[in-house]
């Protein structure tokens, strides 16, 4: 039997077009171009509207599972599949970060025949935004430890207090905690710190945010970075280093475009996890889309209960963005995990274990309902699925009052994703997206974290360590209490314990700290153990990868 080939493979071989004709069909001026080479470029900045007049297709998924459910494939191939039919389609998705890329989860470029190109480039380094994220958080790192270093009578900060941290866009699990400024006293002054990934940066959800320039520097000086030992809070805009900041991030809050494999315009930038981030890219790269094109594809990471709910909270109720219709890519392997299968057990035809995995998806379906949207399923197709499951899943989907359409994007591109075009296109038509938040921002920390883990998680109740009491006590005395919510969660699961699958109820969620992002304007509660540093797995994606002699890129996924 023929193998299939590989992502990098298909990409490879794929013909790519300039991106100067790609952007000829969003009629901009090649002037406005700012070239990376031949098939990559930055676009200005005034090239977004305020009101866009485009249409906004938000892709969410089920929870997560080690299969992969596809949604930025699915998104690529929505996005080719609406240009099939004619339409003027954009898809914005976010920049890989190089942990999962060399870690456990590959490549975020798409995948099989729905990818965007130049795959390698994507993947990579692309156009250095990651990087200038990163100088920028640790430039401010560094002019708090000369502070510290040179104290000064109008500014003698209080080394216990300081809360920021560095970043680094790799897993690398020995920095999450660490002692710096050790040996001669020229070292400086011996601490404790601590290190996020990249994505985590609020840097990195300060750049997603921001509308332009002025309101970038105005959320860089806002970032709080700790305390005088008299008590005074301190924030960037008090350490006259917002100016340089800013300066690192000249090009990289500018949006850039790539292409699909089918030759349609992709913009791509920034890259926040949804898992401990706010997961979805840029206002200003959104806001372009809709800007240039009828139709705009974006994602958001992981499962809905994440990705979904902070696009809806903090991403929509920041910029007045509001989407046309939510797409919820499914999996029958992932159902089948769901309903508590084994890996091998998944392989096989199982009508029954999808009526009692579909626990999980009714949940996704249910709380994208609650935001007063009605989601289309996308049945992201795989070559053990069979027919008869097919059936059955669409119908438990029609019994909730949605509709649901089979995509084999991956195998087919463009022409595989038709069908679900035509479903999102009939939804958006019927004009029945009525957004509404969950939560207003003015409510109370504590019962904005108890709407979210009880409306979209399940749970009965929350709890909150002694930490987390002392840490939430110091938000509100710092007036951050109107804040919009960021939590921190396993995808896996909907509860804070990745072994809970399906659709738990009645369980305790435990916040076991707070983080916050005064920059980016929320309060980020963390649940269970995960880490805003994540670690390599046993055997790391770094292992595969390898250049040959010509400079071919090979185990890149």
């Amino acid at each position: 039997m023929k193998l299939f080939p590989s992502d990098i493979e298909i990409a490879q071989k794929s013909k790519i077009s300039l991106i100067k004709d790609i952007a000829q069909k969003l009629q901009i001026n090649e002037d406005d171009l700012e070239l990376y080479g031949k098939y990559k470029a930055k676009l200005p900045l005034h090239l977004q509207k305020e009101q866009p007049k485009g249409k906004l297709i938000l892709v969410s998924a089920m929870s997560p599972t080690k299969y992969g459910e596809g949604k930025t494939t699915m998104t690529v191939g929505l996005t080719d599949g609406l240009s099939s039919l004619g339409k003027k389609a954009i898809a914005v998705l976010r920049e890989p970060s190089l942990g999962p890329v060399f870690g456990l989860k590959g490549g975020a470029a798409g995948g099989g025949y729905a990818q965007v190109l130049p795959m390698e480039d994507i993947n990579l380094h692309f156009t250095g935004d990651f990087s200038a994220i990163e100088k920028a958080n640790n430039l401010l790192s560094a002019i708090i430890d000369n502070h510290l270093h040179n104290p000064s009578p109008e500014l003698d900060l209080d080394p216990k207090s300081i809360v920021w941290k560095r970043v680094m866009d790799m897993n690398d699990r020995v920095l999450r905690q660490i002692i710096v400024g050790v040996g001669a006293k020229g070292n400086g002054v011996m601490r404790e710190e601590n290190f996020n990934i990249t994505p985590a940066s609020e840097i990195m959800a300060i750049l997603c945010l921001s509308k332009d320039i002025a309101d970038l520097k105005k959320r860089l000086g806002n970032i709080y970075v700790g305390k005088t030992v008299e008590g005074t809070p301190v924030f960037a805009s008090d350490l006259k280093v917002v100016g340089a900041m800013a300066a690192l991030l000249k090009d990289a809050i500018k949006p850039n475009l790539v292409q699909t494999i089918e030759g349609n315009p992709a913009i791509i930038h920034g890259g926040p996890f949804a898992s401990i981030a706010q997961g979805t890219n840029s206002v200003i790269a959104t806001k372009m889309g809709l800007s240039l094109g009828e139709y705009v594809v974006t994602e958001a990471g992981f499962g809905a209960d994440l990705g979904a709910e902070k696009f809806f909270h903090i991403k929509c109720e920041q910029s007045g963005l509001r989407p046309d219709a939510v797409v919820l890519v499914a999996t029958l392997k992932a159902i089948k995990h769901h309903a508590g299968l084994t890996a091998e057990e998944c392989k096989a035809p199982n009508v029954e274990a999808i009526k009692k995995g579909f626990c999980n998806l009714e949940r996704h379906i249910d709380n994208i309902q609650k935001f007063g949207i009605q989601p289309v399923v996308c049945i992201n197709a795989f070559p053990t699925d069979t027919q008869e499951e097919y059936e059955v899943l669409m119908a438990l989907c029609a019994k909730k009052g949605v509709k649901a359409a089979v995509s084999t994007a991956f195998t087919d591109g463009g022409k595989g994703a038709a069908a679900l075009a035509e479903t999102v296109l009939a939804e958006i038509d019927g004009n029945s997206a009525n957004y509404k938040a969950l939560y207003q921002v003015s409510d109370a920390i504590e019962s904005k974290i108890e709407t979210i883990a009880t409306e979209i998680y399940g749970a009965a109740e929350v709890d909150y360590s002694t930490k987390a009491k002392k840490q939430l006590q110091t938000i509100k005395e710092l007036g951050f209490g109107h804040f919009s919510i960021c939590m921190v969660k396993t995808p896996a699961s909907f509860s804070d314990d990745e072994k809970m699958i399906g659709s738990p109820t009645g369980f305790t969620v435990t916040v076991r700290e707070f983080e916050f992002a005064s920059g980016a304007g929320f309060v980020i509660p963390l649940l269970g153990d995960v880490m805003r540093m994540p670690g390599l797995p046993k055997l790391p994606n770094a292992t595969r990868i390898d250049i040959d002699d010509a400079g071919v890129i090979s185990g890149l996924s």
